[in-house]
């Protein structure tokens, strides 16, 4: 492992703050002055803010892995374990694993070694003239998440293609999972029906494997379609867009992104930060997510988008699918105010929720009964159209009778 000791974290381009170790495989963050100095500073995290509305400067160490901002930048699970074998990095060594994977992070964030030090293999194999290596492997899976997905870019023909190095990607593909059948196909037809219902959703693709260039020889053995998106932290042109999760708005480690907070704390959140427009688009995907039987938004699948670096907004939605079909559950990932029961999910519910996160109630149940009514009508018209299993079918009609606010 190289003698790296700083890490220099950029946003937007311009220099932040630093990671530094410590000693004792400690980590601690620290702003720059420049960044602290300035009024007009574009925002890194909601987590960084006090009651007050001021930038937290003080930070404690953190021993092994970073502060949970940073950690919730890198993948989860056996993606991780496998982005690390490729760049030759333990993966409980966070530090190492956020260089290695910092050059195409979610959001406008990058990391660099402070002394200007490429990743080590890179600097061997001599920068932009280097074959084809471990580490790139790793750089294209370099996105958040526990799904094999990589970054890819849409080519002048239309279709798309890996990037070799990882670096630059608009759009980010989803490759069928082993375990269940026809995700990709459920993922693609929730996020068309969401658009129909009218919640704001990237533009979506469902492609056939051998349509996607560059793809791993190790993901030959898949069969199926992929799913694509279009990335909304990307803007073209090199440019990225600001995003982060609520659960790194709310300090939390990825592990944890089912226990720390409700629905009805990202709700307060976006009352403060953002206006009705985002309230109204938070209830839509709320009432969308328990009428199709998402039993998996969690902290990580909400994000806020900041267009002018500095105000948040709700992010457009993603991994919006039927989780029922597959793992029969009667309950959300979150609570919502009170519960997390699907069949408890009533308008008495979004008025205890509308209460306590002091969002107008008017606007929260007249937005939730639109969200049904639409639901029903592009449901009725479109299920026999979108590309769904019988039994993904079913599942959202058995949950439709299930959950009180549908009736």
């Amino acid at each position: 492992m190289p003698d790296v000791s700083t890490l220099t974290v950029r946003l937007h381009d311009e220099p932040v703050g630093t990671l530094t170790r410590v000693g004792g495989d400690r980590t601690l963050f620290a702003f720059n002055d420049a960044y602290m100095a300035d009024a007009e500073r574009p925002v890194l995290s909601l987590g960084f803010k006090d009651r007050f509305g001021e930038l937290i400067t003080d930070f404690k160490p953190v021993r092994t892995r970073l502060m949970p901002f940073f950690s919730g930048l890198l993948p989860e699970g056996q993606m991780r374990t496998y982005l690390a074998r490729w760049a030759g990095v333990n993966p409980t060594r966070e530090f190492f694993l956020l260089w290695a994977l910092g050059r195409d992070l979610p959001g406008a964030i990058t990391v660099e070694a402070a002394d200007g030090g490429a990743w080590p293999a890179e600097a061997e194999t001599g920068g932009e003239n280097r074959g084809r290596g471990e580490e790139e492997k790793a750089l294209r899976f370099s996105l958040a998440g526990v799904q094999l997905k990589f970054s890819a870019v849409l080519g002048a023909a239309g279709g798309l293609t890996i990037p070799a190095r990882g670096v630059g990607g608009d759009w980010i593909v989803k490759l069928p999972a082993r375990e269940y059948d026809g995700v990709p196909e459920n993922e693609y037809a929730m996020m068309t029906l969401a658009r129909l219902v009218g919640i704001d959703v990237p533009a979506v693709r469902l492609l056939a494997l051998g349509a996607i260039g560059n793809l791993p020889e190790e993901m030959g053995r898949l069969s199926g379609q992929a799913f694509a998106i279009k990335r909304f932290d990307r803007l073209g042109a090199g440019k990225a867009v600001h995003i982060e999760d609520f659960a790194q708005v709310f300090g939390v480690y990825p592990e944890a992104k089912y226990d720390k907070a409700s629905y009805r704390n990202v709700a307060a959140v976006l009352g403060v930060e953002g206006g009705d427009n985002d309230v109204a688009e938070f209830v839509r995907r709320l009432v969308f997510n328990t009428l199709i039987g998402n039993a998996d938004m969690h902290l990580k699948n909400w994000s806020v988008i900041y267009p002018d670096q500095r105000r948040a907004a709700l992010a457009p939605a993603y991994d919006l699918l039927s989780t029922v079909p597959y793992l029969p559950d009667e309950e959300a990932a979150l609570k919502v105010s009170r519960t997390k029961r699907f069949d408890e999910f009533t308008e008495d519910e979004l008025t205890h929720l509308a209460a306590k996160a002091r969002l107008p109630e008017k606007l929260v149940l007249t937005t939730a009964r639109e969200t049904v009514a639409r639901f029903r009508e592009h449901w009725a018209a479109e299920r026999a159209n979108l590309p769904l299993a019988r039994k993904v079918i079913d599942a959202v009609e058995a949950q439709l009778e299930k959950v009180p606010i549908a009736q």
